[in-house]
């Protein structure tokens, strides 16, 4: 008799079917929320689906605050996921309000998560203050020395301030501000080292956590160093720069009285030249006068007589000149 292979294959396309279909209708989660007491049909399910909303990041959490008796709709938390939003820690973080007696609504939970912030943490940081430490902060004092200070700022998260609230970037910054501000005010860097608590008071004064996400509870100043002699420094920076000003302007003189000097020099040498020209004039005037006859043979005769004697005697008086400085050598 040959065997029928009919029911075998319709078996098979049922099975395949109701694979298919548990697969797409989530019915372990819809189980257990209604184990929970959390009413969640089929339907709506079988839309989260089709919304390509993940149901378990629904689900679940819905189920948590439904056990800690939260207010939650599974509407509220579908349009959170769908708007970009971490539903569990949104669920997570009232919770935690709740336990804390911190006022603390869904709609301002969620703006809070979607403005970037880890509001679980934010509550966290209300029950359990935040401690943070600046880096070393330079200030100079009146007396010209460096003080560093390091500063520890114990901070609590505003919740009403968390959307559109300045971060622990402006905390740091402020209080670094307060402190440069605080120790520039100081007469002298030894009135800093016996009253460091004055930087803290002072800081403390100008709200410094005004705008921010945080309210200041205290700060403390945890170490206080001595750093440059600033003052001195700069005198002696400002120093060598005098010292390379005048140096310049030396040098500037010293270069004009070298021109001076080469002027005055070029100016003997246009002398000399006139007067060699004036020299050469005088041979052509005796023969003028040697023409017009104003001047006889006997008086050029003379004047050749007196020009030799004249040499001779500068001739005589340089060899006396040379034989005394060889003397005194």
């Amino acid at each position: 008799m040959p065997f029928n292979f009919v029911p075998l294959i319709f078996a098979a396309i049922i099975i395949i079917f109701l694979v298919l279909l548990l697969s797409f209708i989530p019915v372990a989660l819809w189980i257990s929320a209604l184990a929970a007491g959390v009413r969640v049909s089929i339907f709506t399910l079988v839309g989260m689906r089709l919304r390509r909303v993940i149901p378990g990041r629904i689900v679940n959490p819905l189920i948590k605050a439904h056990k800690a008796g939260l207010p939650v709709g599974i509407n509220q938390l579908e349009s959170h996921y769908l708007a970009g939003g971490n539903v569990d820690r949104v669920v997570n973080a009232l919770i935690a309000a709740q336990r804390a007696n911190i006022d603390l609504t869904f709609e301002r939970c969620a703006a809070i998560d979607l403005a970037g912030r880890d509001v679980l943490e934010a509550v966290q940081m209300s029950v359990n203050p935040k401690v943070i430490e600046t880096p070393f902060i330079s200030g100079v004092a009146l007396d010209g020395i460096e003080v560093k200070a390091k500063a520890r700022i114990t901070v609590r998260a505003n919740i009403d301030r968390l959307v559109g609230g300045a971060g622990e970037e402006t905390i740091i910054a402020r209080v670094g501000e307060g402190i440069v501000s605080t120790i520039g005010g100081s007469r002298d860097h030894k009135a800093v080292l016996e009253n460091p608590d004055l930087i803290s008071q002072t800081v403390l004064k100008k709200g410094l956590d005004a705008g921010t996400a945080f309210e200041i509870l205290s700060i403390d100043i945890a170490d206080v160093d001595i750093g440059k002699n600033i003052g001195a420094i700069l005198q002696t920076d400002q120093a060598e720069a005098d010292k390379k000003i005048a140096q310049a302007k030396a040098e500037e003189r010293r270069a004009m009285a070298v021109a001076t000097e080469q002027e005055m020099v070029a100016r003997v040498q246009e002398m000399r030249a006139k007067v060699v020209e004036a020299e050469s004039q005088v041979p052509l005037a005796l023969a003028d006068a040697l023409k017009s006859g104003n001047l006889g043979v006997m008086d050029y005769m003379n004047y050749k007589n007196i020009m030799a004697d004249t040499d001779m005697r500068q001739s005589i008086s340089k060899a006396t000149d040379v034989n005394n400085d060889q003397d005194k050598k």
